[in-house]
């Protein structure tokens, strides 16, 4: 069952990571990334908040390395994974876990981003300018992985088959 895991991880890593040079929207010294968001809702719903966040971190990583993301990438994504990993595993419910995405990211994350583009990179934006773009991207991530997890496509890739 580690295997699984570990190869779901890795897919979701792989389709994340080469992903991110094509579907964007820009804000500023950010890049809002629904795949992303999406990736956090599979991957909370799928394999549970911890590997949710390690997936969220290591491409917020890769993304940066290939200079296709900026610091903000981090809050970006690993808020609203575990936000989003915790809400399913407390509720077990899709909804519950596109709403900690959503709140994790799009309120969290987007004001860590704020006070992370202030202090490290030196922008002068208010915290408004990241929370809207930051839910949208979100929002329209949670609705894509809500839609690709109700088909059943991701449903080989759930640690809980083959128990």
């Amino acid at each position: 069952m580690q295997t699984r895991k570990l190869t779901s991880a890795a897919l979701l890593i792989a389709i994340g990571t080469l992903s991110a040079h094509l579907i964007y929207i820009p804000a500023g010294v950010s890049k809002c990334f629904p795949v992303q968001h999406a990736i956090n809702v599979m991957g909370a719903v799928l394999l549970g908040p911890d590997y949710a966040v390690a997936i969220g971190f290591i491409i917020a990583c890769l993304r940066n390395m290939l200079g296709t993301g900026s610091l903000l990438a981090f809050p970006g994504s690993m808020i609203g994974a575990a936000l989003a990993g915790l809400a399913y595993s407390r509720y077990k419910t899709l909804p519950a876990a596109m709403a900690g995405e959503i709140f994790g990211t799009g309120i969290i994350g987007g004001f860590v981003a704020w006070i992370m583009a202030t202090l490290l990179l030196g922008s002068k934006a208010v915290a408004w300018f990241f929370i809207p773009p930051f839910l949208v991207s979100t929002i329209g991530g949670s609705v894509i992985a809500c839609l690709l997890l109700k088909t059943g496509f991701f449903k080989q890739f759930s640690s809980k088959e083959g128990k």
